[in-house]
């Protein structure tokens, strides 16, 4: 078990890396031939920037567009945001600040997490209009993090598991070091979703989360009549052609 574990987390970590570094460095040389912000939109760099940080944090379109929505998402999102800054403490010597900070809210954020994931599947199956674009690969996403909160809130409060041997494992994972992993049916299966989890995020719609950052209807200024727009390719070539 832990030989198969500590194989498992390897390979899904290394997948998860790579893939996630090769989809942000294709988002990064995607062209963005055409000035497309979409109104109304900051003028300045840092406005940008601002703007950015409030829809990755926030999520300002969301919230002007769809409040129910907004608010199903916000409970997963700030839910699962704590969970896994709390989770830290798996892969820490000493307790942080921070991992202390959130520690009093685990619970609460688990129930937040796993209540709006319910909510966005419920929306999925049962409005007509949202049911008709859904596809596969959707309700496999929702239920995979569901399957994660589901069964680290039974750890928690049902089927308690040895977290001291769970947090050894992982410590000694990072330090090339093997060290028994409990074998307790439930931590099997909520460690196996996770690593599943971190098997396909590169290959899935999950990657709205760092390509948010390089959407042109966010990252441009709004300022075609000040600067005109050309894409590093069209520079280059009006370089050539001059």
């Amino acid at each position: 078990m832990t030989n198969f574990f500590a194989i498992l987390f390897t390979v899904a970590t290394l997948v998860l890396l790579v893939g996630l570094g090769r989809k942000i460095a294709q988002y990064a040389r995607t062209p963005a031939p055409l000035k497309i912000p979409t109104t109304p939109a900051p003028l300045t760099m840092p406005g940008v920037a601002f703007r950015l940080a409030r829809e990755a944090v926030v999520f300002e379109s969301l919230f002007k567009a769809n409040k129910p929505l907004w608010i199903f998402a916000a409970l997963f999102h700030f839910g699962l945001a704590v969970v896994l800054v709390r989770h830290l403490r798996y892969f820490e010597t000493e307790v942080g600040p921070l991992v202390a900070l959130v520690q009093p809210l685990a619970l609460y954020a688990g129930l937040a997490m796993v209540g709006g994931l319910l909510l966005l599947l419920a929306r999925r199956l049962v409005i007509e209009r949202i049911r008709y674009i859904t596809g596969g690969s959707d309700i496999l996403m929702l239920v995979l993090l569901l399957g994660i909160g589901l069964s680290g809130l039974a750890m928690k409060g049902m089927v308690h598991t040895d977290i001291v041997a769970v947090k050894a494992f992982f410590t000694g994972l990072l330090g090339l070091e093997l060290r028994p992993l409990p074998g307790d049916p439930l931590l099997v299966v909520h460690l196996l979703l996770v690593a599943g989890l971190m098997l396909v995020f590169p290959f899935s719609k999950l990657l709205h989360a760092p390509g948010l950052f390089f959407s042109p209807t966010r990252n441009q200024t709004d300022n075609p009549r000040e600067h005109r727009h050309l894409c590093d390719w069209a520079a280059k070539l009006e370089e050539k052609r001059g």
